[in-house]
């Protein structure tokens, strides 16, 4: 069996689950790019994976995370490549993809389904959609993500494995293909699998909620998104949209603006 995850942080808890259970014992193997934003066209193609890695370049240069730019850490072609070697070889081997409800892990799922479509009934999905679990502390909670569930929770979460069925083969790829054509930056979940998308824009109007009339630094102003904000996205996208602002001199701002903690910014005067 190979376990299919999204997240890093997936991989560990996902492990810890198999210890308890040897039902569950398989490889685990994650889609590590975050379908959830930047471009879409063309993107099961020479022209549009090279488009979408230029994107994360410009991203991720210059700020906290430029060593990632071009570190090769992230490559899902290779990796379904070897994903679909592995199951032509194997006619018994079996894939379960793993997505709680939050928009990046059903972006990644809409993304692998096309590499999918051949193994039909031995692909699972166990998407944890509005599913109650209980915390270390005993009590309910709804997850948004795997890594929030603790490991002998998965013992039960292991039931929810359902064959992806011949009309889902049929309906998410066509879904996504509008998507794809849409070049917009942004994709949102609105509720099981539906994803609505928007411009690269989106995340401006939160972050400027966040700029007061004193000096903070950028990192506060992109943490705070993330702990208050109903919308939230990776810190590396924020830091970009933060100095598109300030090279459109929105903001006063003082330091080099690189890394996060490097410069500060407050409302003009």
């Amino acid at each position: 069996m190979i376990h299919i995850v999204f997240n890093e942080a997936d991989i560990k808890v996902i492990k810890e689950a198999m210890a308890l259970d040897e039902t569950l014992q398989g490889e685990v193997t994650q889609i590590k790019d975050d379908y959830a934003m930047g471009p879409l066209g063309n993107i099961y193609i020479g022209e549009g994976i090279e488009a979408r890695k230029q994107w994360w370049r410009e991203i991720l240069a210059g700020g906290d995370y430029a060593g990632k730019a071009d570190g090769g850490e992230v490559d899902d072609y290779k990796t379904v490549a070897e994903l679909v070697g592995t199951m032509r070889r194997d006619p018994e081997q079996l894939i379960w993809i793993w997505a709680a409800q939050n928009k990046h892990d059903v972006s990644g799922y809409y993304w692998l389904l096309k590499y999918m479509q051949e193994f039909q009934g031995r692909v699972f999905i166990l998407y944890l959609n509005n599913l109650p679990f209980i915390n270390e502390k005993g009590n309910i909670f709804y997850p948004n993500w795997l890594y929030e569930i603790p490991a002998k929770e998965f013992l039960k979460a292991k039931k929810l494995a359902r064959e992806i069925t011949l009309s889902e083969f049929e309906v998410d790829p066509d879904e996504w293909t509008k998507l794809c054509g849409e070049n917009k930056g942004i994709r949102l979940l609105e509720g099981g699998k539906k994803l609505g998308q928007e411009d690269y824009d989106f995340y401006d109007a939160e972050l400027v909620k966040f700029i007061t009339p004193d000096w903070q630094k950028a990192s506060k102003i992109i943490h705070q998104i993330g702990s208050k904000a109903k919308h939230t996205t990776g810190d590396a996208y924020l830091l970009w949209r933060l100095k598109v602002m300030i090279a459109q001199d929105m903001f006063d701002v003082q330091g080099k603006v690189g890394n996060m903690k490097e410069f500060e910014i407050k409302m003009k005067v």
